[in-house]
């Protein structure tokens, strides 16, 4: 995953500070899985989920990816002396606070749901934690 087109390929840090004001709420599914802290998840992290959610789903119901790494992140090679510009776009990543809805699923029986985020959230980098549509908070 990564996006198909960018203005430019080099980008600023940011920042990760802060609350979602949109994506907090699970809109598409039943079941959510949902972050309890801050981190840059990338693209191979997110696709590594997905793999392991849909194939313990054995391709059953629906799934919504809700994040989408669009930050590139670049890095120098090793040993290489200061200056000279910054280095080439090594990664892309997607920024992550406490809050947002990372996938969403519906067609299946919670009993699954539940196993198959454990699944997929064992290839995240940070907490997080099952919702279902009744008990999301905002």
């Amino acid at each position: 995953m990564m996006p198909a087109r960018v203005k430019y390929r080099r980008m600023h840090r940011g920042s990760r500070a802060g609350f979602p004001t949109r994506g907090a709420t699970i809109e598409f599914g039943t079941f959510g899985l949902q972050a309890l802290s801050r981190a840059w998840i990338t693209n191979i992290q997110i696709e590594a989920a997905r793999v392991a959610l849909t194939r313990n789903m054995k391709r059953k119901g629906k799934v919504w990816i809700r994040i989408f790494p669009q930050q590139s992140v670049s890095h120098k090679p090793l040993e290489t002396r200061m200056g000279k510009g910054k280095g080439a776009p090594d990664m892309w990543v997607a920024v992550v606070r406490p809050g947002n809805v990372l996938i969403e699923m519906d067609g299946v029986p919670e009993n699954v749901a539940r196993e198959s985020f454990a699944l997929a959230a064992a290839k995240f980098p940070i907490r997080t934690r099952f919702i279902g549509r009744h008990n999301a908070i905002a």
